[in-house]
């Protein structure tokens, strides 16, 4: 079951799980102190309340009655952009990713927009590879600095539609 998260209680139980993933996930690939930095700046309960207010929108992925991983999207003029895709790490390899996609394409797709995309550091060759499992093809490389001295080295994929 997929849930959106729209208010501050709800969003405060997803940051919970947020953190969990981004530590385990990210600390061996951008350290531990960028994985502090950058949740604190994006991720926090205020943060995504902000991002919300943006034309983001925040769901949550329920599997056996439990939060299993969490996506947002932010659609644009001809795209949808997938900001945020993980799952925890007792749940995959259990196709939440496919049914994500569904998900977003199913709520998300119209005639004028042509293109999913997101962006994946260059050293997260596991969600690289799912990603390229899930039809997203990379398009360019891009780095961002965001802020305190961090920067993220990634790619750009695109899905079309």
């Amino acid at each position: 079951m997929i849930r959106e998260y729209r208010n501050f209680n709800e969003i405060k139980e997803l940051t919970s799980l947020i953190r969990a993933v981004w530590r385990e996930y990210y600390a061996p690939i951008i350290g531990v102190e960028q994985v502090e930095y950058m949740l604190d700046k994006f991720q926090s309960v205020e943060a995504i309340l902000r991002q919300i207010e943006e034309n983001y929108r925040y769901y949550g992925l329920l599997r056996e009655g439990r939060l299993a991983g969490y996506y947002a999207v932010q659609p644009q003029a001809e795209e949808i952009f997938l900001s945020k895709f993980y799952v925890a790490a007792a749940f995959r390899g259990q196709g939440l990713g496919k049914k994500t996609l569904q998900h977003l394409i199913d709520h998300y797709a119209t005639p004028d927009k042509k293109t999913i995309w997101l962006t994946v550091n260059k050293k997260n060759g596991n969600s690289i590879a799912i990603y390229k499992k899930l039809g997203f093809v990379i398009t360019e490389s891009i780095i961002t600095d965001v802020g305190d001295g961090f920067v993220m080295d990634d790619y750009r994929m695109e899905r079309r539609l």
